[in-house]
């Protein structure tokens, strides 16, 4: 059973999501937050596979709280999932570095959705490339809104630790490669891209593919318009 928490301020919104995840015989709603500080605790109560979170909520916003939620140890095992509106919000890319999962937009299709939570709770990100470049080229490229990129000094620091075979797993990753896609790419057994995509995640600190996306970016390994 995938333990799911919804943080979102709309009722009506909770409420639809609740009906549709409840339908499903193997995900269980398991507690509803209105506010950032709610979403916080419960989960550190009830300890879900899966946050859907809101990133726009009053007093502690979504972002905030998906930062303290991938800070506590005790959670490590939670995936938070952002929400977001059509239009893409610009702390998106801010909450995948601070620990997210993966985003989806609100009015995606029914399916997607529960696809997608289960995808995050085996373990995967939720990235959609095509969303993905948009993200990254709007907030991420260089002249773009989000924080600026790491020092060269400090990205070839943080690149060194890597063999050849991990910086060009790390450039299919964040292409939005699966392991069994990044497998067929070089030739190798699926069990083997993903050993060494878990060692690049060690090697980096990465908590999840997510993050592991949103290095392969900052660090240069992939630029906006590489992928069109």
């Amino acid at each position: 059973m995938i333990k799911v928490l919804l943080a979102d301020d709309q009722a009506l919104v909770r409420a639809g999501f609740r009906a549709l995840l409840d339908a499903e015989p193997d995900i269980e709603v398991v507690a509803e937050a209105g506010d950032g500080l709610a979403a916080v605790r419960l989960t550190a109560e009830t300890r879900p596979d899966v946050v859907l979170m809101d990133i726009r909520m009053p007093g502690v916003d979504g972002l905030e709280a998906t930062r303290r939620i991938a800070a506590d140890p005790g959670l490590a095992a939670t995936r938070v999932v952002i929400l977001t509106t059509f239009e893409l919000d610009e702390y998106v890319f801010e909450a995948l570095r601070t620990g997210a999962s993966g985003f989806l937009v609100k009015d995606t299709e029914p399916v997607e959705l529960l696809r997608g939570i289960r995808a995050v709770a085996a373990g995967d990100a939720l990235l959609s490339p095509s969303v993905t470049r948009r993200v990254i080229g709007e907030f991420a490229a260089p002249g773009g809104r989000g924080r600026p990129a790491a020092p060269p000094e400090a990205v070839e620091r943080t690149l060194a630790q890597l063999t050849e075979r991990e910086r060009e797993v790390m450039v299919l990753v964040g292409e939005g490669l699966s392991n069994d896609e990044i497998a067929a790419r070089l030739v190798i057994s699926p069990a083997t891209a993903k050993t060494h995509v878990s060692r690049t995640m060690v090697k980096l600190g990465a908590r999840d593919r997510a993050q592991l996306v949103v290095l392969a970016y900052e660090a240069g390994l992939i630029r906006p318009g590489w992928l069109a």
